[in-house]
Formats: C-alpha cells, sequence, structure tokens
C-alpha cells in the first residue's frame, strides 16, 4: 500500500519486507504513518504480506526502516 524499501528472502521462502522509508527530497506515499517490516511466506497458494508485531518499548513513531538482512545461524 505505501511502498517496501527492501525485502531479504530466506531460503525455506520466508520473505521479510521493510517499508516506510521517508528520505529528504523524496516523496513519501504515507509520511505519517510509522515505518513496518512485514512477513510473507512464498510457499503459499496466495502468498500476502502480513506486518509483524514491534515489541513494546520500541520508538515507532521514529522508526524508519532502510534495507534488510537476515541472519541465519
Amino acid at each position: 500500500e505505501t511502498g517496501s524499501e527492501d525485502i531479504d528472502i530466506l531460503p525455506n521462502g520466508l520473505a521479510f519486507i521493510s517499508s516506510g522509508l521517508k528520505y529528504p527530497g523524496v516523496k513519501s506515499l504515507a509520511p505519517d504513518k510509522p515505518g513496518e517490516i512485514f512477513l510473507m511466506d512464498l510457499n503459499e497458494d496466495n502468498p500476502r504480506a502480513v506486518a509483524l508485531r514491534i515489541s513494546r518499548g520500541f520508538d515507532l513513531a521514529s522508526f524508519n526502516p532502510h534495507g534488510i538482512s537476515t541472519y541465519v545461524d
């Protein structure tokens, strides 16, 4: 809905998507909405992005994700 900034796909087909980047001089599709991280299971027949709940105590108002990467141990 407001565009994604980056995506990282794990070997098991789970995709993590960062969204909500606000950058000076670049039009934001949702300037008053905080950034989000979505999860999408690409193994599903009709995959859809689901917003992940971010822990309490995190400053969501200033969350401005730029890029995303994962570490698999």
